[in-house]
């Protein structure tokens, strides 16, 4: 085993210049005991306390959001990643997102749950100061105080520095008053504290501001009426003269927008972590209903388009989760060199959040769209009972497709992720242009064609390799061609966002599975085998498509012709026969009459 300084080599965005490492590498199956407790513990309370009362949390039965969260954090759930001396447990990041996942699955309660211990907590105990860390987080680490996040506004959405609510200091000096409108604030209904952002004065950029509901002036529209998460609270928030006392301005003034980008880089990949548990739910009630279900006298399983599904779904899900854990450890293993290094711990917690915000994009839009696609599927297995409000997919079915929008749309986190990589390389912090001009180099080269392997999964990482290649080859083109104008082709740089994003899924899935044929042998991880090459093969094609349709919307004549034949030399594979190896998966998965990956 490496060091932790050897282990966090990586920087952030370098799996697309550089081979990953298995030592450096964490996957689910190597949670402790203790974490896997914490994961049991709140399992059962979901199974307990949240899936009997589902009906009653849509319908917002006065109190029972309170009195659930009050529950939760009577088990600790909600201090999870507190300090000790702040009344918390104290653990990592990845054992955070575990919690997260196993209450994925909570429908509006996850929303309430992740609003209140994320976007709600972690702007105090990162960026405040001793004295309001003193008076808030522990009671927010209990459930005490309720927590929600006011950014939004109605015409400050993706662009959130734009936002209009405003502060100036009374003329005693003693309180900021705040005014404004804020909208779509989950717990807004009953949250005690709210982290609200506003420019005081004339500033350019906003400032935090933590907000107890008491201070008063604060007034509220009725709840809103929502396609989904119907028993999460959302309030619009009127602001008017509310009195904030000067000591609650957090961090400096006109650092709110910075405090906002990296409370949103967790808020992201902890989206994707509650995704996976709740796909993994809809996963199997599918497999049992699969099961169940009897037309032309035999059980829907038996059907090969049943059993597409199933294994699709089941194949995604493993992908995400396998790059969810791993960008999770990164951020822990960069966490703990930093303090090793002297960082004091809250900034060192920040400081590797951000190190990794283009895996956390990435995750963010690959776990909503995975959920969404499972979701579907769900429903379309059920048949009519899938539409039926009886039955359990309609709901999952409503409540997934918010998050495709939540902690940044999709569209917007896909330019970030290609963004921060270029800026990342123009500061010399990531050498991205080195590597993708050997690729263009290497075009006028023999090819050497990727060739079959007797030892598990090495073909299929020597794909991943030529597909890294394709991806620097189509970015290294896009930028040299566009230069400056590249940010403005917003379908081009989406392209390459998703060339980007399938290649850090599909090595995070095949180093998951390498990892566990180390531990456990090849036998016993056959169907996690398929899975792999499962997604490894749809990678080449999702990387062809994305690759030619941005060669062609900007290369022209010789230069496409010849940036087209090194995409296909990059992305030429041996034949696979995808569908019996979905009929594989399905088979076991159907036999365990679970998801049992």
């Amino acid at each position: 085993m490496e060091t932790t300084d050897n282990k966090t080599a990586i920087k952030g965005g370098e799996f697309l210049v550089r081979e990953a490492n298995l030592p450096e590498v964490f996957i689910p199956e190597e949670f402790d005991e203790e974490q896997l407790m914490i994961k049991k513990l709140s399992e059962d309370f979901l199974a307990t306390e949240i899936t009997p009362n589902l009906d009653r949390i849509d319908n917002q039965e006065e109190g029972l959001m309170q009195q659930l969260l009050d529950r939760a954090g009577e088990l600790g759930l909600l201090g999870i990643s507190v300090p000790e001396e702040y009344g918390g447990f104290g653990k990592n990041f990845n054992t955070s997102m575990l919690v997260t996942d196993a209450l994925g699955a909570g429908h509006s309660f996850a929303v309430a749950f992740s609003a209140h211990t994320g976007i709600g907590t972690l702007p105090i105990l990162y960026y405040g100061n001793e004295a309001q860390k003193q008076k808030y987080i522990s009671k927010m680490a209990t459930g005490e105080l309720k927590a929600a996040y006011c950014l939004t506004e109605p015409n400050a959405g993706s662009d959130a520095n734009s936002g209009r609510t405003s502060a100036r200091l009374n003329t005693a000096g003693t309180h900021y008053l705040l005014n404004g409108q804020k909208m779509w604030i989950t717990n807004g209904g009953f949250a005690d504290i709210f982290i609200v952002f506003a420019k005081i004065d004339d500033d350019k950029n906003l400032s935090a501001f933590i907000v107890e509901r008491a201070f008063g002036g604060i007034s509220m529209n009725p709840e809103e009426h929502k396609m989904g998460i119907k028993g999460s609270s959302t309030r619009q928030l009127f602001f008017n003269d509310c009195p904030v006392p000067k000591e609650n301005l957090l961090s400096a003034r006109e650092k709110g927008f910075k405090i906002a980008v990296n409370i949103l880089n967790i808020g992201r990949i902890k989206l994707a972590a509650a995704a996976i548990g709740s796909s993994r739910k809809v996963i199997a009630q599918a497999i049992r209903y699969a099961n169940e279900r009897i037309q032309f006298n035999t059980p829907i399983a038996k059907f090969g388009a049943v059993r597409y599904k199933l294994a699709e779904m089941a194949t995604r899900n493993f992908a995400v989760e396998s790059a969810v854990y791993r960008t999770g450890q990164y951020i822990d293993d960069t966490y703990n060199v930093l303090v090793i290094q002297g960082m004091e711990p809250a900034k060192a917690k920040l400081k590797a959040a951000e190190e990794f915000a283009v895996e956390c994009a990435i995750m963010k839009v690959w776990g909503s769209e995975m959920l969404d696609y499972i979701v579907d599927e769900g429903v379309q297995l059920y048949g009519g009972m899938g539409y039926s409000a009886e039955a359990p997919m309609e709901r999952s079915y409503r409540d997934s497709r918010i998050n495709r929008i939540f902690e940044g749309t999709n569209e917007v986190n896909r330019l970030l992720i290609v963004d921060m990589l270029l800026k990342r390389s123009l500061k010399g912090e990531l050498d991205l242009m080195g590597p993708a001009q050997a690729v263009a180099a290497e075009l006028v080269t023999i090819p050497s064609f990727t060739e079959k392997d007797s030892m598990p999964l090495k073909y299929e990482q020597k794909i991943v390799a030529q597909l890294k290649k394709a991806t620097l080859l189509v970015a290294g083109a896009a930028v040299q061609k566009l230069m400056a104008s590249l940010q403005q082709e917003q379908e081009i740089v989406m392209n390459i966002a998703d060339m980007v994003g399938t290649v850090y899924i599909a090595e995070s899935t095949l180093l998951r599975v390498e990892k566990l044929i180390h531990q456990k042998g090849e036998q016993e991880v056959e169907g996690q085998l398929e899975l792999a090459r499962i997604y490894v093969q749809q990678a080449v094609d999702k990387i062809y498509m994305a690759g030619k349709e941005a060669l062609n919307s900007f290369a022209v004549g010789d230069e496409l012709q010849m940036l087209l034949a090194g995409l296909r030399r990059f992305t030429k594979v041996e034949p696979f026969n995808i569908k019996e190896a979905r009929q594989r998966v399905a088979k076991q998965l159907l036999s365990a009459n679970s998801y049992c990956f």
